[in-house]
Formats: C-alpha cells, structure tokens, sequence
C-alpha cells in the first residue's frame, strides 16, 4: 500500500502538491505517464474515444521530440498533457540544477502548467523552485502497471482497491506496461463506470 497509494505523512512531505481532487465528487482523474510512444499512445487514445474519456498525459520530452504526430493526436483529442521531465529524470540522483535545466528543456515542446516528477521523487529545492511555476500532480492510486511484479489482474485489483472518490490515477502508455495495460485499463474503465464513477482532466 506504501507504493499503490502514499500514505499522510509522504504527503505532507510536498506542500501544495496535488495527490487527489474533489474528494466530494465521484470522479476520477485518469492519468498516462512516460509517452508519448507511438507502440502505445495511440492505442490508448481510441480506447478513451471508445468510452468517450478524457485524461491527462505526463509527456517526457525527448518522447515528444521524437514522436511530435503521436504528441499531436494527444491534443488534437481533447486530452490534457503535462511535463514529465525532458529525459526521465529522477530528482534525487541529479543535482537541482541539472533538473530545473531538464523540466525546462521539456517546457520548451510541452506548454502545460501541470508537473508530474518521475517516480514522484524530488529534492526539496527542486520541488520548491517547481513550485513556483508549476501545478505539480503526484498521484492517489499506482496501478504497478510498470512492474515486472505484477501482472494485468493485480494492476486491475490495484484500481479496485484502492480508488476512491477524487483519486488521481497512473497508469503508462510505455512498452514496460504493454501487456499488462491492454487487459488491465479496459477492465478498469468498465469499473469505474459500473461504481458510478465520471471521468475528469486535471485542470492548470
């Protein structure tokens, strides 16, 4: 549960970040991070069309630079994009500057207010300069899409359990989520409808 959904006292580390919206309302905020990547985004995408969804990616950069039609398809269907750092960096192994210098290299093709930092880890100065800048999204549900630990049934169970109203959630348009994410985020959906949930993008 550590992982699948932060506990109080991780959250208070980040004052002013963001883990979970309108708690009053049974919505959810369906979130993408890591792409966009032309094996995955796509599909994703006509999966949302199909159920007439909207949901915020967190668009690494250098994905954005080398996939700019599959970053385009993003905007042009009414979904909300986010930085994700240019290169995937995670803040507590580079120094602030050299993050600060790699969120803007990704500002640079990404024109969105919303931050999410790559596996929710930041320096304090880091997340503090962010701050400043950016309406940083970090997340109320992990699926574990990503690991290698579970499988598409555990990351379905993962939604089950541990959404609830204004839950922000992650799940990846990324070739580690493959397999799992085609079964899984179908499943998911059909969930969330059957509780009664809607389907919100986080707004800047």
């Amino acid at each position: 549960m550590l992982i699948e959904q932060p506990p109080f006292l991780y959250r208070i580390l980040f004052p002013g970040a963001h883990w979970r919206l309108q708690p009053s309302e049974k919505a959810v905020y369906l979130t993408f991070d890591d792409g966009p990547i032309p094996e995955m985004t796509p599909w994703v995408l006509d999966l949302l069309d199909a159920y007439r969804i909207k949901a915020t990616f967190f668009c690494v950069g250098d994905n954005v630079r080398k996939y700019p039609e599959v970053y385009q398809q993003i905007i042009d269907r009414g979904h909300r994009t986010g930085n994700h750092t240019c290169h995937h960096l995670q803040g507590l192994q580079v120094s602030t500057e050299q993050y600060l210098r790699d969120v803007d290299e990704a500002a640079q093709l990404i024109r969105s207010r919303l931050f999410r930092p790559p596996h929710g880890h930041l320096r304090f100065p880091q997340f503090f300069a962010l701050r400043k800048r950016f309406k940083i999204i970090m997340w109320d549900v992990v699926t574990r899409d990503y690991s290698r630990l579970v499988d598409a049934r555990q990351v379905f169970d993962n939604v089950k359990r541990y959404t609830r109203p204004g839950s922000v959630i992650i799940f990846h348009d990324s070739l580690k989520a493959d397999a799992k994410i085609r079964e899984a985020l179908p499943k998911s959906i059909e969930w969330l409808i059957e509780q009664g949930y809607t389907f919100k993008t986080i707004e800047e």
